[in-house]
């Protein structure tokens, strides 16, 4: 069974840091694309970031490239997201997610979910 866990979500001040983790167990991921999606209140869930798990491929949203970053580690099986330079606008709940085959900014893609672990930015 497939588990993600997020963590490392929080209220920081804009132009601040935070660095999420999720820890993903009951597979074996190395063939994955794992991403990461987020949610403002009212809005569509939004992709942020992906990557195979391999490393081969990474990608951004427009809006975050250059301030975010994933990345892995593979003997703790956990994918990263590092978020400098926060705005109030990238408040949001944020989903970690892995995809069985095609990854890519499409939610449809991804087979598995995390609970989610919630970023407030202040302004």
């Amino acid at each position: 069974q497939v588990q993600l866990v997020e963590s490392g979500g929080g209220l920081v001040q804009a132009g601040g840091s935070l660095r999420l983790s999720c820890a993903a167990s009951g597979r074996t991921f190395s063939t994955y694309v794992m991403g990461w999606f987020r949610q403002a209140p009212g809005k569509e869930r939004d992709f942020v970031a992906g990557m195979r798990w391999s490393g081969s491929t990474i990608y951004y949203a427009d809006s975050v490239k250059g301030r975010f970053t994933i990345s892995r580690d593979n003997a703790k099986n956990t994918v990263y997201l590092q978020m400098n330079s926060l705005k109030p606008e990238d408040t949001a709940v944020y989903y970690c997610a892995a995809a069985r085959r095609v990854g890519g900014p499409e939610k449809s893609n991804y087979d598995y979910w995390g609970q989610g672990t919630q970023v407030t930015v202040s302004s």
